[in-house]
């Protein structure tokens, strides 16, 4: 992430209408950069949620990781029933 950009004292300018020598504006007003860290710790959180997500299940296509994930969750629900009854499988 950048640190914000402001500059409190203006930069050299030139004004483009007349071509004129012209001290640039200080427009820029952010005094926290919480607010845009968050987005990029959002967007990198779900970056390596998806990177985990791929190396546990695989698949080439959006299609084949859908199916491998229906088939985990299946088999996580056999396992995690409860008791059997006593004979069956």
């Amino acid at each position: 992430m950048k640190p914000i950009a402001t500059l409190m004292a203006p930069l050299r300018s030139v004004d483009l209408a007349d071509g004129t020598a012209a001290a640039a504006a200080i427009e820029r007003s952010d005094v926290c950069a919480v607010p845009a860290a968050s987005v990029v710790g959002e967007a990198m959180v779900a970056l390596v949620l998806a990177d985990a997500l791929l190396e546990r299940f695989g698949g080439d296509t959006v299609g084949e990781l859908r199916r491998r994930c229906a088939d985990w969750r299946r088999q996580a629900g056999e396992r995690f029933a409860g008791p059997r009854e006593p004979g069956t499988l």
